[in-house]
């Protein structure tokens, strides 16, 4: 796919802050027996990763406002438009030497996420999308939803929250209805991937409460230009500001929100 101007820099960017990343990743394991841990040095790789993007997106695009997850806002001479960066999704996972973890890069205009990409260094997977041109993986694969209507044949991603929090209690119920329907449930720890897996059809649905706008921003689109449906999970809420968000492929949406809406 021949993408915008802005795609082709969003992608610049994720991809060498990418080059940072897997750098340091390949340091973890040994940081893993020290007495101190990984957990400083991943936070300055996280660190590093934020000013590589903001870097290269600035430079490209000095106007355009910038909200990344490590530092403060930046108010654009621009106020239309506004990048929204996760530098490092899946930060645990990198803390403890697993591969699975993105670069989350999301354009916002008027209010609405208009470019987005996700890269996986690890599997070497680019998902992007443009707002009306479909979502794409590694520029030559058109990505659709998966096509089975069957809950008993679905598998579905889920978020549960990491220190359990007041959002478990309802995550549980959750679980507890939808398991016993479908053929099975994962938790991979990085928001934007999970969306991207519903966008290629690995995932039939997911779910999560209380994520942060640069978790999911540019996952919502890419879900939905492959055919996901994408809402709040309380309907009439907003998805970036509250954080709240389901997404499944269209044949399964209305059993699967029905599910994950029912409260006891």
């Amino acid at each position: 796919m021949q993408g915008s101007a802005n795609l082709n820099i969003m992608i610049k960017a994720a991809r060498k802050a990418a080059r940072s990343l897997v750098k340091d990743f390949r340091e973890v394991e040994q940081l893993q027996v020290s007495a101190k841990g990984p957990g400083d040095f991943v936070s300055r790789a996280d660190r590093a990763a934020e000013e590589i993007i903001r870097e290269e997106l600035m430079e490209a695009r000095p106007n355009y406002g910038f909200l990344g997850e490590e530092g403060a806002e930046i108010e654009g001479k621009d106020p239309t438009r506004r990048w929204i960066v996760d530098p490092l999704d899946g930060t645990t996972n990198f803390l403890h030497g697993m591969p699975h973890f993105a670069v989350s890069i999301a354009l916002e205009h008027k209010g609405e996420i208009v470019s987005a990409v996700v890269y996986d260094p690890a599997k070497d997977e680019m998902f992007f999308a443009e707002k009306g041109a479909g979502a794409w993986l590694n520029d030559s694969q058109r990505l659709r939803v998966s096509a089975r209507t069957r809950l008993a044949e679905a598998v579905f991603g889920a978020g549960l929250p990491p220190d359990g929090g007041k959002y478990l209690p309802g995550m549980l119920r959750d679980l507890a209805r939808l398991m016993p329907m479908c053929s099975g449930m994962r938790r991979n720890g990085a928001a934007s991937l999970d969306l991207c897996w519903v966008a290629a059809g690995r995932f039939e649905g997911f779910w999560e409460y209380g994520l942060k706008p640069w978790d999911i921003a540019a996952g919502i689109l890419i879900a939905r230009e492959a055919g996901a449906i994408v809402e709040p999970i309380r309907e009439g809420q907003d998805l970036l500001a509250d954080g709240h968000v389901m997404a499944a492929s269209e044949p399964l949406f209305d059993t699967f929100s029905k599910v994950v809406r029912t409260r006891d």
